[in-house]
Formats: structure tokens, sequence, C-alpha cells
């Protein structure tokens, strides 16, 4: 490791910059996804600008795990972006956002455009694909411009770790006939992207890539070259008169049959010319094939390589392997090489079927004695029969939740032994999954002694949310999206949700059949910007009795404290809900006179401290109709990067404990519920410590 460093190696260290990943016209770089798929746009650029063509780029959507941090990467990537005629503007809201980038496709339909076309991009998490449904569906019917084209990133949070539900987009997708590319690595994104948006172009589809958590927060050495990707056009596949791009006047009729004839057909014909779908592995006795794609593609070469299979083993054996680029729709002709020959394919993916079912119904027709039985989700025994009174078949690979390699390596493990049973690999397989169990049981153990328990998400210390989401004895709430999410799971009288933006409404349809009069909603205000203020809306038009706390921390906390996608501020809230109807109208906050005068407010607002929240809401509980309560005060983590940054306050004082005081009682933390109140063990039993390196000084 000390040996001395070559003339190249010194060479690449005096020249490597941390600007390499956006500014490299060729090598390789070290690179995160999110800021992979900032390159993407930029290399697109190149590309265009080789092949003789003056185009643009437009990045928009919403942010959202595991896509939480593309509008920040971008916003820092700015004049690199420039540089390469691509914009980025955050979006309102993720259908919004869709909207704007089927506008980047009507530019050269029209007197006026600057560039030969404009390719855009889209980005948001699950839940945002789903809201989007529609103008996916209109413009995906309408089309792309042949020098422009969109791809769509689909951001799934598989597990839940960030979302209110465990998300996979590709049913959505699919139900808009938008085509899915499932990229398993940093590379891929670059690669599978630039194949994206020539797909676009060439069949006038939008086209989704699907970017889990695993890949899009993972980082890897890249290589970078505009020319990596040599893009071949089907030469068996003719377009009809016309082509398959955008245009004007358009009738509907006439656009769902370029669908339905020509456009997903046009893709599978490009899925061929550029072999996204491959064989990896392959034998000339081949008897068990494994498909699979993503994600599930690295998991299912991780469960090989711990059962021992590598390439040459799986040659022996009779083993083929199939990666998948284009999960949907899944092209005919590479599935059936692969499946010739097979007598069982096991299908490895995540979350519902969707490569199960189209493999199942392509081979279907085929003659019994050639026909490979397919499983995947379910054994041998299948989905649909009633095993046991369950209603379905076993489980061979749950929808539940994500898979990991072991589950992977057990699901192969009993293939095997079924099929080579008294061969050597059957014994050797079969000790390696007992190790790989032994292992588990002991990680099992280990990562949770007995006296170790759950410690959920709390939050952080100085929190607005920590003392606005309190409500008086005898009332309850509602919660939403947000930061403010979190008190779902403390002893606040706090139940039930809604998606993003609809909080409250759920109210509209339980209030005419229940002896309760009245209850609080906890509404953020970056969820208000993005369409909460619809809710509120509703709810005013539905005479219900309700008060809207809107949480205003002056930042979108939740994925990384950026900034709203426009004007907002306590007095423009204030003026818009009195607009709707809402009255009376309280801002409650920590620093009353920080408003200076005349400072814009709705008519009849008043102002109240912080410390009369209880009261404040006990008077807005009394009130029919809808009220609301306005929280002003900070992010506490937003204040600390500020400081940081020099362009907040630091008060120079804080807060302590003086332990020879201190009683022990713990009152003190109950009443704050903050975390940086901590146990001090002592010789005179435990007292209390305010931990001053988490302690955000309010």
């Amino acid at each position: 490791m000390n040996a001395p460093l070559t003339s190249g190696q010194r060479e690449l260290l005096d020249t490597i910059s941390l600007d390499d990943k956006y500014t490299l016209e060729r090598g390789r770089a070290f690179i995160t996804g999110t800021q992979a798929l900032i390159r993407l746009p930029m290399l697109q650029r190149q590309r265009d600008v080789r092949a003789g063509l003056n185009t643009a780029g437009f990045i928009t959507g919403y942010r959202g795990s595991p896509l939480g941090s593309v509008d920040s990467t971008a916003a820092k990537a700015k004049k690199h972006l420039d540089a390469h005629h691509v914009k980025f503007h955050p979006g309102l809201n993720e259908d919004l956002a869709a909207t704007s980038i089927w506008g980047t496709q009507q530019v050269n339909l029209f007197p006026g455009a600057q560039y030969d076309g404009v390719f855009g991009m889209w980005y948001g998490k699950g839940p945002g694909v789903d809201r989007s449904g529609d103008v996916f569906k209109h413009a995906n019917m309408a089309g792309t411009a042949k020098h422009g084209g969109v791809l769509v990133l689909a951001g799934d949070d598989h597990a839940a770790k960030s979302s209110t539900a465990a998300h996979q987009s590709e049913h959505i997708l699919k139900a808009c006939g938008i085509p899915v590319l499932y990229p398993s690595s940093v590379q891929e994104y670059l690669d599978y992207g630039l194949h994206g948006w020539a797909i676009s172009r060439y069949t006038g589809l939008w086209v989704a890539m699907k970017c889990v958590t695993d890949v899009v927060e993972s980082g890897a050495s890249v290589e970078l070259d505009p020319d990596r990707v040599q893009i071949a056009l089907p030469t068996d596949f003719e377009l009809p008169a016309g082509g398959l791009n955008i245009r004007w006047p358009d009738a509907v009729l006439e656009q769902e049959a370029r669908m339905n004839n020509y456009k997903w057909y046009a893709a599978l014909a490009y899925v061929r010319a550029n072999k996204l779908n491959r064989i990896v592995w392959d034998s000339p006795r081949a008897r068990i094939g494994i498909i699979t794609a993503g994600k599930s593609y690295l998991d299912t070469r991780q469960a090989l390589a711990d059962l021992g299979i590598d390439e040459h083993v799986a040659r022996d054996i009779g083993i083929r392997l199939y990666k998948v680029g284009m999960t949907w729709p899944l092209e005919a002709e590479g599935v059936h090489e692969f499946a010739h020959g097979l007598e069982e394919i096991l299908v490895v993916e995540e979350k519902r079927q969707i490569l199960e079912y189209q493999l199942k119904e392509e081979l279907y027709n085929l003659k019994d004695d050639v026909r490979p039985r397919v499983v995947g989700k379910f054994d041998d025994t299948g989905e649909w029969s009633n095993q046991q009174g369950a209603g379905h078949g076993d489980w061979l690979l749950p929808a539940t939740y994500e898979l990991n390699p072991a589950q992977i390596a057990r699901a192969i493990a009993a293939r095997i032994s079924k099929y080579f049973a008294g061969h050597p690999i059957e014994q050797r397989v079969r000790e390696r999954v007992a190790y790989l169990e032994a292992k588990e049981a002991v990680l099992k153990v280990s990562a949770k002694p007995d006296l170790t328990k759950d410690r959920v998400p709390h939050f952080c210390s100085g929190c607005p949310h920590n003392t606005s989401t309190k409500v008086p004895e005898g009332s309850r709430a509602l919660a939403g999206i947000g930061c403010h999410y979190m008190v779902l799971w403390m002893d606040r009288e706090t139940s039930t949700f809604t998606h993003m933006g609809a909080e409250g409404t759920t109210w509209i349809g339980h209030a005419p059949f229940t002896s309760e009069q009245h209850v609080f909603t906890n509404l953020g205000d970056g969820t208000y910007f993005h369409s909460g203020l619809l809710a509120i809306r509703a709810s005013v038009a539905a005479k219900v009795n309700m008060t809207y706390k809107i949480l205003y921390n002056d930042a979108v906390a939740m994925t990384g404290g950026q900034a709203f996608d426009g004007p907002l501020d306590p007095g423009r809230i204030s003026r818009q809900i009195a607009a709707e109807g809402v009255t009376p109208i309280i801002v409650v906050t920590d620093e009353p006179d920080k408003y200076p005068a005349g400072y814009d407010w709705a008519p009849g607002v008043t102002i109240r401290h912080r410390s009369e929240l209880d009261q404040v809401q006990r008077e807005l509980r009394e009130v029919k109709g809808i009220s609301a309560m306005i929280y002003d005060q900070t992010c506490a983590a937003e204040k600390r990067r500020r400081r940081k940054n020099k362009t907040y306050p630091d008060p120079a004082k804080r807060a302590v404990i003086n332990e020879a005081v201190c009683e022990g009682c713990g009152d003190c933390s109950v009443q704050s519920n903050c975390l940086s109140v901590e146990p001090l063990e002592t010789e005179f039993g435990r007292k209390r410590q305010i931990n001053q390196s988490s302690c955000n000084k309010d």
C-alpha cells in the first residue's frame, strides 16, 4: 500500500476535481445515483451537438424519497446545466410539473422555436407517479417531438423506509402506456437514460426509468462518455406514414390507433435492436432459467455467489441467467431465445408481478413438451390455488416488503434440489443454505438483544412540530404528510392521515355521522403550497367544523431543507385562506415581534406567543366552520444549517441543567419532549443534562 505512485497515477491526482462528474468530457469519475441523473441531460446535449442538432433540456418534478435531493443537486449544478442549455425548474407538484414537460414537446409545433427540440426529464416518487396518471396518459397519447423526448424518473421506495406506502410504479406506468426501463447500477442510469430518450424520440412514447433507493442513493466509479452508448435504430419495424411523433391538430382516436398499433411495438423493436434484454450466463444444456431485472438482478447475482455458483458452475450444471432492461413491455423474441430448452424458469422480481405475468402469457401457447414451467412469487402450487384455506398458493418470493439475497438463494436452492437431485451441486447448495440460515439467525439475535427497545424516529431538538402538534385535553387531531407525521407515534391524540394535499378532507365524510363536533388537522407549509390549499377549499365548502394548523417552518425540512418552489410566507398564507372563507386566523409564533410594522396580514389576523398555544386551540375548537392557526417557527435543523453558513442569528446563550440542583424527577424530559435532555448517572443517582452538540438553542 506504500508503493510509489506511477506517473499516470500522479497525473491523475494532480488533475482530479470534484467537478469531474459534471465537467469530464471522457473518463472515469466517482458519482452518486442522483448526480448521475443530473449529468445525464448534459450527455444527451453533447450527443445531439455531435449529431448536428441544437437541442435544449428541461428538468422538472417534485422531490420525494428516494429522489428527495434531485432538486438540490440540480440547483448546485446550475452552472454546468446552463452550459449545456439544460434548464432546471422545480415543479409546484408532480402533475403540474409533468404538464410542463408535455409543453416542451410542443415547442417545435409553433413558430418561434429556438432549438431543434427540447428533451424533458420528470422526477417524482411513487405517489407522485400515481397523482400524475391523468397527464401521463394524455401526454403519452399526444407523443413526443422528433428531436425532443421525455424521460420519467419514477422513484420507488419498495420498503416504505421513507414513505407512507410501499410503492411500485410499474403497474401505473403500464396503465398509462409508458415503457419502463429498470437500471441496476449507477452506470446504467447513464446508459439506460440515453436509451430512454432515444426510444422516446423513435416511438413518440414517454419512457420511464425506475429508480429504487438502493441504487439512487449509492455511488460508483462510472465511465463518462457521450459516445459510450451506440444506438441502433430498428431495421425490422416499419413506421407508419407520418411517423409516431407529436403533431397538431391530432384527433383523439388517431392517437389511440397509433398507440395500440405502433408505438409499443416500435419500443419492442428498439429493445431487440439494442439488446437491452440479454442472456448474461448460458449453458449448452440449460435446464433452469432465471429472469430478473434492476436491483433484483444484483441480489440474484449475490445469491448465486452465496450458493457457490459462478458462471463456470452455472454453465456446467445448466443454469441460464437473463437480465431484462425494459420490464414493460417485455420483448418476446428474446424471451423465446432465453426459454428455449428450459424445463423451468424462476422469475426474481420485487413487489407484485410484472415480468412473471408477461412471461407466462408469452409462453402459454407453446406445446406442452417445450413449454417450461414458470415460478416466481409462488411455488409449484400456483398463485390462485387455495392452499390450506390461505386463499392462495405457497409464497416462494413474497411480494411484501423487499427481497434480499438470502431469500433468493433459498428459492434457487429449492429449484436446484428439484432438478438436480443426486448431483454434487445439490449437496453443496444445501450446505450453503444451512450456513446462510445459521448466519441469519445469529445476526437476528445479536442485532436485537432482549434488553433493546425499538426506537422510532423523533422530532429534532428544538423542532417547532414538537410544540405545534400538541392538542388541548378533550380534542384530537388528524395527521398530514411531512416531518410532523411522526406525531402519530407519540402520545399526542393524533391519528390517521391522508395522501399529500388531502389533509383534513376525511373529516368531510366522517363529520355527518358522528357526535364529535370538531377536529384539528396538521398541514405542513410545503404540502400547503403543493396542493393543500385545495383541501382547505373543500373543507370550507363542506361547512364542517375543523381547525387547520398550518405549520410554517420556512423550509421543506423533510427532504433536506429546500426552499419553497415559489413565494410563500405567513402573510400570503393568511390572505389566501381568508379569501377562501377561513375565519378566524390566529398566528402563533416563538417571536411575535419579528413581523415589521405594516406586515401584510389578512384583515382580522391576530398574533399570539407560542406560550398561549393551548388557550388559542381551546378558543378555535369552539368556532363553527373552518378556522386556522398558522404556527410560525423556523425548522430547527434549518436553523443549524443557516448558522453554519452565518446566515441566521446564533444566540450567545445555552440551556444548562445544574446537576447539583437537579432532583432527577425527569419532568423536564416529559414537558419538553426534547431529545437533547439526556440522563446523567451520578453518585447521587440519575440526573439530567443537556446534550450541547444536538441542542438547537430553542
